[in-house]
């Protein structure tokens, strides 16, 4: 049976360990790997910009022997004359593995149910795995664990990221509080924050939904934040969200609120000023560039996994 990646709860959370490990073991040791998928072709399909998603995804497959084709909707008939269905079909036939980063997540569910390779989501609107499964294996590498511990995140919580963190910190046993402005455009939806306490009370953790960012951070191991001004946001918009968002900016102020050895997290890109400060995200705690560099290892590890080459 094809295995896709539409979102993290397509593994288990035993798989999602094991590929956590094997992203740490990449790491350690690249040559292990250095032809692990020789002759396989990645088609990389591209809806919204991209320098992270892109860049790790071919260094990715070109490091372990195989090829990435960067392919962009700008310049494609996809959705346009051309069905996604039929797209993915006729692609699936040429290549071993297809990665979308895509606007509506119903699109990537659409890729996944009709292609014959494995699909991987790159981003949409409403997930971001490949993102959370990097962001897990970096907290394992510098807290030593997972489970136990308790990451906080600040800001727009009505997106992918944070739907991703509730679903993967839950499932391998993790704490999360999200801190956001009151109303539904801004917290989480509430199917996702349902699903994850499910997995929350099997493994022992805790979900917090609070619109009191000292109440999030209290005794967190992981500060976290996001974009305030995401893709689909208007330019118009910007000062109003800035006024919004002001009181969940990350700075050294709420990090006193956390463990004395906490650490910053960005999935970046990242605006100083904005989502956090300068002080934080330039300064001893931040790890954010440790951080996207693991895009590339646990990459790597997910298209192992999908294509059967876990050694």
């Amino acid at each position: 049976m094809v295995r896709h990646l539409t979102s993290l709860y397509d593994f288990t959370p035993e798989e999602l360990e094991k590929i956590i490990d094997l992203g740490i073991d990449v790491k350690k040791n690249p040559e292990k790997y250095a032809t692990a998928l020789k002759d396989k072709t990645l088609l990389m399909i591209f809806e919204k910009p991209s320098l992270r998603t892109r860049v790790s995804f071919e260094v990715g497959m070109t490091q372990m022997g195989g090829h990435g084709i960067f392919y962009s909707i700008a310049d494609s008939p996809m959705g346009k004359k051309e069905s996604i269905e039929d797209t993915v079909k006729t692609s699936s036939r040429f290549v071993d593995i297809i990665m979308a980063r895509l606007f509506e997540h119903e699109h990537i569910m659409k890729m996944a149910q009709h292609s014959d390779v494995p699909v991987i989501n790159a981003l949409t609107n409403f997930s971001h795995p490949c993102q959370i499964a990097c962001d897990l294996q970096i907290i394992k590498e510098k807290k030593g664990k997972l489970k136990g511990l308790k990451l906080a995140y600040f800001g727009d919580s009505n997106n992918n990221v944070t739907h991703s963190l509730l679903y993967g910190c839950s499932m391998v046993g993790m704490d999360v509080a999200v801190a956001s402005p009151k109303g539904i455009e801004y917290e989480p939806q509430k199917k996702v924050v349902e699903k994850a306490k499910e997995y929350a009370s099997k493994h022992g953790s805790k979900i917090l939904i609070t619109n009191d960012a000292v109440e999030a951070a209290k005794n967190a191991d992981i500060i976290y934040t996001d974009s305030w001004m995401s893709y689909h946001i208007p330019k118009e918009k910007e000062a109003e969200r800035v006024q919004l968002f002001k009181p969940y900016q990350v700075n050294s102020v709420l990090m006193k609120h956390a463990k004395p050895d906490a650490v910053f997290m960005n999935c970046l890109p990242a605006m100083r000023g904005y989502e956090q400060t300068a002080e934080v995200i330039d300064g001893s705690q931040s790890i954010v560039f440790d951080q996207a560099e693991n895009r590339l290892h646990i990459q790597k590890a997910i298209m192992l996994f999908l294509l059967g080459k876990m050694k």
